[in-house]
């Protein structure tokens, strides 16, 4: 027990923390991690983390152009919200959920990011000219919803207003059924003032900012008739509307559109359009969304689902198209590690907000709502992600995970009855654990030992003395049990 003449025991104290804490920083251990990267080449062998590499390296080496142009002003585009393309009604959904439950499903912050949206895209500078115009326009700054209501009523009885239709259909509907009416009305309007304005957009800035006005209101009605198909069963009818309107709108990616479509044509089972439009929107050069990222991975595992068997494949081997399945839903998961959750049924979902974070929660509840049920038709793939691993474990794919994530959408969703999913932690494994607190304590019990040799010895004394008490009085109550004869007998064998 004395180390009064041995070395310090510090740096092996020192060595274990830091590698503790590279595990946990990294997942990976640092020594396995230098010699996998720098001895093994030196000694001749293959690195093992090739195929890794090779098989994401047009994704990663495509992302890393973005990231580079991006990485100026990531700080602030990072945690940019975005609008919902699969937002529901205010009148017909979201207030019939208040209605039954008592709760309110939109936060404020929510409400408020909604209102700024319509007033850059229903308003103009020159609203003033026109009565109607003009009372739409302090309607859309009221907070108060029956005030909103009213003013778009006193809008109606000056002229048909496009704007003042919309309002109703969004608020004041209690069915989509009442809501695709008034959006039919908004459409003879809007496409009168789309007409007009026209004509007339090259004649200075007050009309091209009129026009870029009415074409927004015009994209913005046609989308939630397509939308208002779509929920009443008219899905092919949604379809061709939304195909329509991506045609004659092609420059207005800004709504996302082709989200509707994805989600229309995945409801009809016609996957060879989907796989039509996944390839011109999954583009490196476009933004990714959830949509995107686990439509692909849903329709590259359906390929293998019918024949996919783990213990098989742990027999012979991946081939080629289960490896592009679990590639893609690691590519999936990396994107949005949230959604699984949802899609597995481990977490209750709720309605999507107005607004959502890319790589959120809220992204995730956004498309587990719709989608979910895409997922469960196709029979194999709902119990695909059962098998997912921690979501970095194949590389980075894409720009680092965003750490205001949490924050942006403790705003964007109701928390009083929903609790937020976080970024998923690595769990370390029991061994590691163990290992690295054996070690900690070794390494302080020697440093202790070292610096205070007697007082450790006392200590030592004492605990094995009682280590060994509850023996010591087994051995005496075998002794007062046992014939002193037998025992001795026994003692001598």
């Amino acid at each position: 027990w004395t180390f009064r003449h041995q070395p310090s025991h510090q740096p092996l104290l020192l060595s274990s923390i830091f590698e503790w804490w590279y595990f946990r920083k990294y997942g990976t251990s640092f020594i396995e991690q230098v010699s996998v990267s720098h001895l093994r080449p030196l000694l001749g062998g293959v690195d093992t983390a090739a195929p890794n590499n090779n098989n994401s390296s047009s994704s990663s080496n495509s992302s890393s152009s973005n990231g580079e142009t991006d990485s100026s002003r990531q700080s602030v585009s990072e945690c940019k919200v975005w609008r919902n393309p699969l937002n529901l009604f205010r009148g017909a959904e979201y207030n019939r959920y208040t209605w039954v439950t008592g709760r309110e499903p939109l936060t404020y912050y929510d409400m408020n990011l909604s209102a700024q949206d319509h007033q850059t895209f229903f308003t103009c500078d020159s609203d003033h000219l026109r009565p109607a115009d003009a009372i739409m326009q302090k309607a859309w700054r009221e907070r108060n919803p029956q005030a909103r209501i009213s003013a778009a009523h006193e809008a109606l009885e000056l002229e048909d207003c496009a704007t003042a239709y919309i309002l109703l259909a969004e608020e004041e509907a209690t069915t989509i059924m009442e809501a695709e009416r008034l959006f039919k009305q908004a459409l003879k309007a809007g496409e009168l003032c789309y007409r007009r304005s026209q004509t007339l957009q090259h004649h200075g800035t007050q009309y091209e900012a009129q026009h870029r006005r009415d074409t927004n209101v015009l994209v913005y009605i046609k989308r939630r008739l397509a939308m208002c198909s779509r929920k009443l069963g008219r899905t092919r009818e949604a379809v061709k509307m939304m195909r329509d309107l991506m045609k004659e709108f092609p420059l207005l990616s800004m709504f996302n559109i082709h989200e509707n479509l994805l989600e229309s044509l995945l409801e009809l089972q016609n996957y060879a359009d989907v796989q039509a439009v996944l390839a011109k929107y999954d583009d490196i050069s476009l933004p990714k969304s959830a949509t995107i990222c686990y439509t692909a991975a849903l329709l590259k595992a359906r390929a293998v689902s019918d024949k996919f068997s783990p213990e098989a494949a742990s027999r012979r081997g991946l081939s080629t198209a289960e490896m592009n399945a679990v590639e893609a839903i690691h590519r999936a998961v990396e994107f949005n590690p949230h959604v699984p959750k949802y899609l597995l049924e481990m977490k209750s979902l709720i309605l999507p907000p107005e607004h959502i974070l890319k790589r959120g929660d809220s992204e995730a509840i956004a498309y587990a709502f719709f989608h979910l049920q895409h997922w469960k038709r196709v029979e194999g793939t709902y119990n695909s992600f059962r098998m997912i691993p921690y979501p970095l474990e194949k590389g980075h794919l894409f720009y680092p995970y965003p750490i205001c994530t949490e924050t942006a959408d403790r705003e964007l969703l109701p928390t009083v009855f929903h609790e937020v999913s976080v970024y998923p932690k690595k769990e370390l494994p029991f061994f590691i654990l163990f290992t690295a607190g054996l070690c900690s304590f070794t390494a302080m019990l020697a440093l202790l030992t070292h610096q205070f040799p007697e007082l450790m010895g006392v200590f030592a004394k004492a605990f094995l003395s009682t280590l060994f008490a509850p023996l010591n009085f087994i051995m005496e109550k075998v002794e007062s049990i046992l014939p002193s004869s037998l025992w001795h007998q026994l003692t001598r064998i």
